[in-house]
């Protein structure tokens, strides 16, 4: 790989970890996409400079990952990768004109997001309510309880402290994407569930980060243990087709949306940075209706 190639890669990275603010997650996934990309270039052409990098280079790239299997949503995400890293080496002066203006993305099937119904969610969260108070059932309560009151996203409500919380207010300070903060209000009865958490902690262990959920092992709550222990209650509650913490974050959302709430409302609580992520919830809202009309009106 050329040595201007690698240099152009970790200038970029850099620019996302340090002006942007990028989760690691995500930098994980633009360098795993600028490397791939890179090696591929090299391979197939030999070595190519920045400036040399054309449409039809970035066209030989994204046909070989879609004769792979590649889904348009993959592909999409990696022309989105090419976008970014094009245009930051735009702005800096390394190249005079981005071959991105000639890529088309690959239309994508919208699927309706996965939700729990209004009458399922219920029944989850009063059995959850009545399970024992070992610390695998507090965090299945207290993931469940979250995840469905703020609508947030997994790695925001792992990574919660409890500073964040304003328990005055019943509010609280989410750090989103791109460290963006939003304020999420919540029930007294979600405050409370807090509250008694917190004292639990405070009696079984000595000493805890402030992280707001931990193991039973007092210590912060990794990604896989909350993922797994939503599988778990989703998966013995019903049939869903998914059964992950995004699943509540569909259900947060459409819920808000079947009661007649306002859809930039909603993108601000999901912390949305476009209207368009928000607008696949008005797809359900509809298919609610439609069954509403089918079942009411005479003629239908």
């Amino acid at each position: 790989m050329p040595v201007l190639t690698y240099q152009s890669i970790r200038s970029f990275l850099d620019y996302l970890k340090f002006e942007k603010r990028y989760s690691v997650h995500t930098l994980t996934s633009y360098q795993t996409d600028l490397i791939d990309f890179i090696d591929y270039l090299e391979t197939r052409f030999g070595a190519v400079s920045l400036k040399e990098v054309n449409h039809n280079y970035i066209r030989s790239w994204l046909a070989q990952l879609k004769s792979k299997g590649l889904t348009a949503k993959s592909i999409n995400r990696k022309i989105s990768t090419l976008k970014s890293f094009f245009k930051y080496h735009l702005r800096t002066g390394s190249i005079t004109s981005t071959p991105m203006v000639n890529v088309i993305s690959p239309k994508i099937s919208r699927r309706l997001p996965v939700f729990v119904k209004e009458e399922d969610t219920g029944k989850i969260i009063n059995t959850l309510s009545q399970s024992s108070d070992n610390w695998e059932s507090l965090n299945a309560k207290m993931l469940i309880r979250i995840f469905y009151a703020t609508g947030m996203r997994l790695s925001e409500l792992i990574n919660l402290r409890e500073k964040q919380i304003d328990f005055s207010k019943s509010q609280i300070k989410v750090l989103g994407k791109g460290n963006k903060e939003r304020i999420i209000p919540v029930s007294k009865d979600t405050i409370k569930i807090i509250r008694d958490y917190q004292q639990l902690k405070k009696r079984d262990f000595k000493e805890t980060e402030d992280f707001l959920l931990v193991t039973p092992k007092g210590k912060k709550l990794y990604p896989k243990y909350a993922y797994l222990l939503v599988n778990r209650v989703l998966g013995e509650a019903g049939t869903l087709t998914k059964k992950s913490p995004h699943v509540l974050r569909h259900t947060f959302a459409t819920h808000l949306m079947n009661n007649g709430a306002d859809l930039n409302a909603v993108k601000e609580l999901l912390g949305h940075t476009s209207l368009a992520a928000t607008q696949v919830y008005t797809h359900n809202t509809i298919e609610k209706l439609k069954d509403v009309h089918k079942k009411s009106h005479p003629k239908a």
